[in-house]
């Protein structure tokens, strides 16, 4: 994989700690504005990057690159991943995919028609230890209750009380604790149980947008909350009750470091198969390979899901009133 890394923030200085790990795929450009120009140089020193751009049209040019990871604010991942697909450019997008499903499907049916690779960068899915999760299910039985709790005082909240809107809090921008940390619970719900009968969010919303909020999925025969908090903090924990037992979860749902499987007479087992300290190693060991080896089927299930997701987010911020974008 030929990579152009679109943005320069915080989860590009993260990724960027962990992709030397990766061979086989080469860092050919990072882009951004002219404003973020001297950190970018910076980051190509550091980190072995082969030029920095500040024309997005420049790098979708570039015959070099093949694919662009769009790691923006979330308003704008919608028009740079279309403009790359457009040019031709397999397209990895950070969470959220977009601010409404019907972007998502709009970017998946241009990519089927370009007949580039089209993926959506959300941890849990790849993690080892979640697939571990899903063959632990059998263990606990008929799964009754599901609790994740992703509540994590935000630094941008105190200057957002004041009157400064940064992006984390803009609903122009697709802000709010749903779009951000709630997300990973909803994949990491779906992921295991599917598509629920109803959603619904109950938010606390301050200057039209949701700085914390309690998400539920009903499955008829089992009920679900998702929990997502940034104007408070908590015990970042996910439980997950069955008949038999519960699995459980110490921190947040896009890590899953390890977990604890109980039973009805309290023993319990620790479970991690964690394969690298990095929670994006996987992903993108397996981004690789649907790229490197044109991987449309693999591809299309993934789709499928993000499409599951942004769709329980549509009904999720409709339910609670809040408009983005």
């Amino acid at each position: 994989m030929k990579l152009a890394i679109i943005g320069s923030g915080m989860i590009v200085n993260d990724f960027l700690t962990m992709i030397g790990d990766i061979p086989n795929i080469q860092l050919e450009a990072i882009v951004g504005t002219d404003r973020s120009s001297d950190k970018m140089e910076l980051l190509k020193n550091k980190y072995g990057i082969r030029q920095v751009l500040t024309s997005y049209e420049e790098c979708l040019k570039n015959k070099n690159i093949d694919t662009v990871y769009i790691a923006l604010p979330n308003h704008l991942h919608f028009s740079f991943a279309k403009q790359a697909i457009l040019s031709k450019k397999n397209v990895i997008c950070e969470k959220p995919f977009t601010l409404k499903s019907s972007e998502m499907r709009e970017l998946r049916e241009l990519a089927l028609a370009n007949k580039v690779l089209l993926l959506e960068a959300i941890t849990n899915q790849y993690l080892t230890n979640y697939k571990k999760i899903k063959e632990s299910l059998k263990a606990i039985g008929t799964i009754k209750i599901v609790e994740c709790n992703y509540s994590q005082y935000s630094s941008r909240y105190d200057a957002f009380k004041k009157g400064e809107i940064l992006p984390a809090f803009n609903p122009k921008m697709g802000g709010g604790a749903l779009m951000d940390i709630n997300i990973y619970n909803i994949h990491f719900v779906t992921g295991l149980l599917g598509k629920p009968k109803k959603v619904t969010y109950l938010a606390n919303i301050e200057k039209e947008i949701d700085t914390s909020g309690i998400l539920s999925l009903d499955y008829g025969d089992k009920k679900i909350i998702c929990i997502g908090a940034k104007d408070s903090t908590a015990p970042i924990r996910t439980i997950i009750q069955g008949d038999k037992g519960a699995i459980i979860i110490d921190g947040p749902t896009s890590i899953i470091d390890k977990f604890t499987v109980i039973d009805n007479q309290n023993k319990s087992a620790v479970v991690d198969f964690k394969v690298h300290t990095h929670r994006m190693y996987e992903e993108f060991i397996e981004f690789e390979r649907i790229i490197s080896d044109s991987d449309f089927e693999t591809m299309t299930k993934h789709l499928d899901h993000s499409e599951m997701v942004m769709g329980i987010v549509d009904q999720g911020l409709e339910s609670a009133g809040i408009t983005l974008g």
